[in-house]
């Protein structure tokens, strides 16, 4: 098996993060309970796994030695003082689940270790009850009880709960060190990893997945196509174009995406005349195309269509209907 060593200088970006978790390591000032909230896929179960395999690991140091059994049984996730709870209602963290492994294993010391560390994922799903049952735990928890609660909306945890806890919130990631990460840990090419980082906005995870995403190429290169080629196209064509659209198990969101960056380069490129910003760099000649060819206008209206489009689908419209009006109004304008 592959070990993947996990180190703090592994977390892309969230410095503040870092910082503060490992000065509270140093200073020896763990508190009982911990907020990191962020996006899905933004690296806070990551975060969460370092910290607790620093706070287990047996050589003490600042991030975790990854050679001890201590860390050897966290990276397999088998250690018996670092809790992942698990709760059988995909979208309800009930107040049983919390009873059952939080508040009714508390008091039983950790087996080896100087922590019993408790990790809720998706903290945001707990009910009321459940979270009212954290915090009796919270008002008098054990010393060596650490708990790390990560949402991706702590707005909606009871105020007397956040009030008891330290609250780390994840920052979009730079695009220059999404990039710098995708191309040296990934080995993905700079065109790619540029793509990858256009639509991830900050968020790594989504880099991450986007870079390994086949799915994505294809429905990429499918947008593109339609994209240079749809002033030409018949109507019967853009057709069949949304029905390949709707062969691809991608989110449809990630293809409406790359159709806003393509106008927001044509934008970019018809105001500046400038190569460097553009994400599709290697589509210029056809960028310079539909820029010379465009009004501002045009170009706002069809940002505005694509906009419209994603709100039009949240609400549940005939996706064919949405995204065959779309390249209508592409076409046209």
């Amino acid at each position: 098996m592959v070990i993947h060593m996990a180190s703090f200088q592994d977390i892309i970006g969230q410095e503040l993060i870092k910082e503060h978790l490992q000065n509270a390591i140093q200073l020896n000032k763990i508190s009982h309970a911990y907020v990191i909230d962020g996006e899905r896929s933004s690296g806070k179960e990551f975060i969460a796994k370092v910290f607790a395999q620093t706070l287990q690991c047996e050589k003490g140091g600042m991030n975790p030695c990854n050679e001890c059994h201590s860390c050897k049984q966290a990276e397999s996730k088998n250690h018996p003082d670092i809790i992942r709870i698990v709760h059988e209602k995909p979208n309800i963290i009930s107040v049983d689940d919390i009873r059952q492994q939080v508040t009714g294993d508390v008091q039983i010391k950790p087996y080896n270790s100087p922590y019993k560390v408790y990790i809720i994922n998706d903290a945001e799903k707990m009910t009321v009850q459940a979270q009212n049952a954290l915090l009796k735990t919270l008002e008098e928890p054990p010393s060596y009880v650490v708990l790390l609660l990560l949402s991706s909306n702590a707005q909606i945890l009871l105020p007397t709960l956040l009030s008891r806890c330290v609250m780390l919130s994840m920052k979009p990631v730079e695009n220059r060190l999404m990039r710098k990460y995708l191309m040296e840990q990934l080995e993905v090419p700079d065109y790619q990893a540029d793509i990858c980082v256009a639509f991830a906005k900050g968020n790594i995870g989504k880099a991450k997945s986007l870079a390994s995403s086949e799915d994505f190429d294809n429905i990429k290169d499918e947008a593109v196509t339609v994209l240079k080629y749809i002033r030409e196209m018949e109507i019967n064509e853009l057709v069949g174009a949304v029905k390949k659209i709707a062969e691809y198990k991608v989110d449809i969101d990630d293809y409406l995406d790359i159709l806003m960056v393509w106008y927001r380069d044509v934008l970019l490129y018809k105001a500046t005349h400038d190569v460097n910003d553009l994400t599709f760099k290697d589509e210029l000649k056809y960028i310079k195309k539909q820029a010379s060819e465009s009004t501002y206008e045009g170009i706002e209206v069809i940002i505005r269509a694509i906009d419209k489009t994603k709100s039009r689908l949240s609400a549940n419209v005939n996706f064919d209907l949405a995204l065959e009006l779309l390249l209508l109004t592409i076409k046209e304008n």
